[in-house]
């Protein structure tokens, strides 16, 4: 386990670096150790541009919950073939979901917070679980002003739900310098954001939103802000 030592003195060294700097001195250092959660999101579209440049051999790899959009499945393989490289899909266990659902209900999620967590679990903590195996760290785009659940987080900081290092290259980052970034870089983007998806997950969980709401406002909407998460980035 990294010492809480050494993550203090990681911040405070790569206090005002690029996100380039930072995943690279991070790809170096843990090698094939590391690997890059993506749910191809604007910011994770960022970040595989970059890992694509430094050490494109780097494991990137993605949640296919079974609830995705037809233009996240598009997105994958339009990522894939513009960068050369391999991202690894992690599917959920078939029994786990046929259980699930016969027990609470295909659309159970719209009932209770518990069901919509019961059912991020399934989906989406479990296989992470097994993609996890054998790192000592991962790296996220989650942002600090992305919403009020993710305010406290830093560049680096020990993940203890999963046991892992977490890196956020892009945690202090603007909504305007990632799409700065995408648009400077050619950077293929999923097609949901030109209809007013801000931030995409699961097809049933998620909404376009209106003029003046909030970035994660169309992801669980019948929730209180307090409670969007699915726990991958539980503080």
């Amino acid at each position: 386990m990294t010492s809480k030592g050494v993550i203090e003195q990681w911040n405070e060294e790569l206090e005002g670096k690029s996100p380039v700097d930072v995943l690279r001195f991070f790809l170096n250092h843990f090698k094939d150790k590391i690997a890059f959660s993506t749910s191809l999101s604007l910011e994770d579209q960022v970040i595989t541009q970059m890992i694509a440049s430094i050490k494109p051999e780097t494991k990137i790899f993605t949640l296919d919950t079974g609830r995705l959009f037809p233009e996240t499945y598009d997105l994958i393989s339009t990522t894939s073939n513009k960068y050369g490289i391999n991202i690894q899909v992690f599917f959920p266990d078939a029994a786990e979901v046929e259980h699930m659902v016969s027990e609470k209900g295909i659309n159970l999620f719209y009932n209770s917070i518990a069901n919509r967590q019961l059912c991020c679990y399934v989906r989406k903590l479990r296989p992470l679980e097994r993609a996890k195996e054998g790192l000592d760290a991962w790296v996220t785009g989650i942002r600090r002003h992305q919403s009020v659940t993710r305010n406290n987080l830093q560049l680096v900081q020990w993940d203890e739900i999963n046991k892992l290092v977490k890196i956020n290259p892009l945690i202090d980052w603007s909504e305007e310098e990632v799409n700065e970034y995408i648009e400077a870089h050619n950077i293929p983007y999923n097609q949901l954001h030109k209809k007013g998806y801000a931030s995409i997950g699961c097809q049933p969980c998620t909404r376009a939103i209106e003029p003046g709401e909030d970035v994660r406002a169309g992801r669980w909407w019948w929730e209180n802000p307090e409670t969007k998460e699915c726990g991958l980035h539980k503080r």
